[in-house]
């Protein structure tokens, strides 16, 4: 009991508490048991939203901009600078929290605040620049993004393209010959959980364009439209592993910004400094909102648990639900599982009281591995 020391590397439990909160949570709960357990916490995330919260909890400094929100109306967005490093995270500016209770614009939504936040980090100074994509309201491609960055779209008549995945319909010409030249001497990293091409069945408009608002009608003619404007960006591109990422926004990093995709979690660890951290411990605890069959695929506690179980550190996690089997826990390196709707089976005051019951859970955990 001792010598245990205890790193807590989990991810948001998304509705309830961000990964911070998690983080101190489960600290309390483990601490109530163990007064003197020793405790590191680092807040991971995979890409997506909390990106940079997780970066900032890591010692980066927090950035903010004024940006174009995804309706075209300016939001503030934050990114987080260490040394020549950035983390931009595209739901900052684009994300769905930042269109109103029920309003989608599946057709029109831009990408071009990501872009100004891109140019932001450049404006820093920034070498490397992880860019970390999903929860978009978008499915623009990142047209958007790459209009504020230089490029431009234009119809049959030379006259700018609208905002939006449905207007690149009448894309004629792309002209990228005027993209900020700081680009070129750059290392962008699109750090992503998904790897989805661009278009088709497996597609961004076929497979995210629901939980933007979109309709059958308007995820056909989205896929046609973004199909269209590959054909023009270049040939064989559409189907390059990530780049339906965030509403095609990977598309437009890989092909006109030469950005490398690399799985959104290994990115964060190797940012946040995992490695030394894990180097300390003696137990894991990681988690997420709902530990489910798309957690085994390039989520936070997926990417942390296979770390940790190849340093051969054992590894247990937290979690708002739980819809794995124990063989599936197992094979993906996290010896046990603790959900909070064991504790309270109604979702909803599972969600109100989430901080308290994590703590139960921590506390579950401690008895069970640290008074062993």
């Amino acid at each position: 009991m001792e010598t245990a020391r205890v790193l807590v590397a989990a991810d948001k439990f998304k509705g309830s508490l961000t990964a911070v909160q998690v983080a101190e949570r489960v600290t309390a709960g483990l601490r109530r048991v163990v007064p003197g357990v020793r405790v590191e916490t680092l807040p991971v995330a995979d890409g997506g939203d909390g990106t940079v919260a997780a970066a900032v909890a890591a010692g980066f400094e927090r950035r903010e901009a004024r940006v174009t929100g995804p309706l075209g109306d300016p939001v503030t967005a934050a990114y987080a600078v260490r040394g020549s490093t950035a983390v931009v995270e595209m739901a900052e500016a684009s994300g769905l929290q930042h269109l109103p209770d029920g309003v989608f614009a599946p057709l029109t939504a831009t990408t071009y605040g990501s872009g100004e936040l891109l140019r932001a980090a450049l404006e820093e100074g920034a070498t490397t620049i992880v860019f970390g994509v999903g929860g978009s309201a978008t499915t623009d491609g990142g047209a958007g993004m790459l209009a504020a960055l230089g490029a431009r779209f234009l119809d049959a008549d030379g006259k700018p393209v609208g905002p939006g995945g449905g207007p690149l319909a009448n894309l004629a010409e792309a002209d990228l010959s005027g993209l900020d030249p700081r680009l070129a001497d750059i290392d962008l990293v699109l750090a992503s959980d998904v790897d989805n091409p661009l278009t088709g069945p497996k597609g961004a408009p076929e497979v995210y364009g629901r939980q933007k608002g979109a309709s059958e009608e308007d995820i056909a003619v989205l896929d046609a439209a973004l199909a269209h404007y590959a054909s023009i960006l270049g040939p064989d591109t559409a189907a390059l592993p990530g780049a339906g990422a965030a509403g095609g926004i990977g598309y437009g990093a890989l092909v006109a910004l030469g950005a490398r995709f690399r799985p959104g979690i290994e990115v964060m660890l190797d940012v946040l400094g995992f490695a030394p951290a894990l180097a300390r411990a003696t137990l894991v605890i990681t988690g997420e909102g709902s530990l489910d069959e798309q957690t085994l695929h390039g989520k936070a506690p997926a990417g942390v648990a296979a770390a940790a179980r190849a340093a051969g550190i054992e590894v247990v996690a937290v979690c708002g639900r739980l819809a794995l089997p124990p063989e599936a826990l197992e094979k993906a390196g996290i010896r046990r599982a603790y959900a909070l709707a064991e504790l309270e089976p109604d979702p909803a005051v599972s969600m109100a009281q989430a901080g308290p019951l994590l703590e139960r859970a921590a506390e579950s955990i401690a008895r069970d591995f640290l008074l062993r």
